[in-house]
């Protein structure tokens, strides 16, 4: 959901660009995390440096030899050869859906790709009578010697179920866990009640096999059908997904009116949308919160006033010692870098670094530098590293 005009209306930009910020939201323990500053680009810790530009990039992966798949959302997949700058399209990408939210989503690699060059893309795809819904598909790489290339033999594994009309809350981030299996964020697609519908897998963290088999360990296996590719239920807008050090898989999601959230994400757990946020609804209807009903699993960390955040990874790399284990959020509305740190289960906010534009995307590159993508046309590429 765009939350610049929500943004607009309680006159909180000029705040976020300029000063501290007050979004930061109850830990774990369900005290008020500390405010944050919205550091100004003389306070931040790293320097950010354009790379290149895209136009309107969703995701980014980097491959072995160090360069970089990137995806437009139009329906393009980009290959970047940092070394020269260069830009090469990938032909045999799927049809995608192209509107609102809707169109070319994320890319990762197999954890096998240096033997099998697979990787794994997802999207928005067309129905009948004006549906919708997310797809993610498998192929091969195939790269050519002038840094071109195609997707060969693609193949789709998954399928969003129902579809859907509307062009919003797809989800479709991807990420593969330390058990191997595939792991995807099935978004509710603004429908709200599907999140809560095991006959459908809309609002769910869905975990497969490599290739999109069923786990035969899925918390609910034995029901069959839809229900036995679901992990967890009961979410709205996951626009990531992140495993840590410990093998502990984290998402964030978008909340309604407040209420964004980072969830650790539980075998079976129900995290209670719509019947519980700690947002309200946009017409200004009430959301119980989730302390009101224990039997629906709380985030570890809630913004209000919203972050609006766009992916997340966790960092790993030595270039940034002091932030080893540390979570990183990008931010839409809050055109912001937010780091979130940890203890044990618990979470908070710990930084927030203005960067002036929206964040769709962050990435750790092999060097241990901080990437991300802003949002939008002309957006850029940005490294961060860190200040002499």
């Amino acid at each position: 959901m765009t939350r610049t005009p929500l943004l607009l209306a309680l006159g909180l930009l000029p705040i976020l660009a300029t000063t501290a910020c007050n979004a930061a939201g109850p830990d774990a323990t369900g005290q008020k995390a500390p405010a944050t500053a919205a550091s100004t680009a003389d306070q931040r810790p790293f320097t950010a440096t354009e790379v290149s530009r895209f136009d309107q990039p969703w995701a980014m992966t980097f491959l072995p030899d160090g360069s970089l798949l990137v995806t437009e959302k139009r329906g393009k997949l980009q290959h970047l050869d940092l070394a020269s700058g260069k830009k090469h399209e990938i032909t045999g990408v799927p049809k995608v859906a192209y509107g609102g939210q809707g169109g070319f989503g994320d890319v990762i690699l197999h954890p096998d790709f240096d033997r099998n060059q697979v990787v794994y893309v997802s999207y928005a795809e067309e129905g009948t009578l004006d549906t919708r819904g997310a797809a993610v598909a498998r192929a091969t790489l195939a790269l050519d010697a002038n840094g071109g290339g195609q997707l060969k033999d693609l193949k789709v594994i998954w399928r969003q179920t129902p579809k859907v009309s509307g062009e919003g809350h797809y989800g479709h981030r991807l990420a593969f866990g330390p058990d191997g299996k595939l792991w995807i964020s099935s978004s509710e697609r603004q429908k709200f009640d599907p999140a809560q519908d095991m006959s459908g897998n809309l609002g769910k963290i869905i975990r497969l096999n490599d290739d999109g088999s069923l786990p035969a360990d899925n918390p609910f296996a034995s029901q069959g059908g839809v229900a036995a590719q679901v992990w967890s239920l009961g979410h709205r807008n996951v626009l990531g997904i992140a495993f840590d050090a410990n093998g502990k898989l984290w998402a964030q999601e978008m909340g309604p009116a407040g209420g964004d959230e980072l969830n650790l994400i539980v075998r079976g757990a129900n995290y209670g949308y719509p019947i519980v946020s700690n947002g309200d609804h946009y017409d200004g209807r009430p959301i119980p919160d989730h302390d009101t009903r224990p039997e629906f699993a709380a985030p570890k960390v809630t913004w209000n006033p919203v972050i609006s955040p766009a992916g997340l990874m966790f960092y790993s790399g030595t270039l940034f010692p002091q932030w080893k284990g540390s979570a990183f959020i990008g931010g839409l509305s809050s055109t912001s870098l937010v780091r979130v740190s940890f203890d044990g289960d618990n979470a908070r906010e710990a930084e927030r670094f203005n960067m002036g534009e929206r964040i769709r995307e962050v990435e750790q590159g092999p060097d241990g530098a901080l990437w991300l993508l802003e949002d939008g046309s002309k957006a850029r590429l940005l490294k961060l590293t860190p200040k002499a």
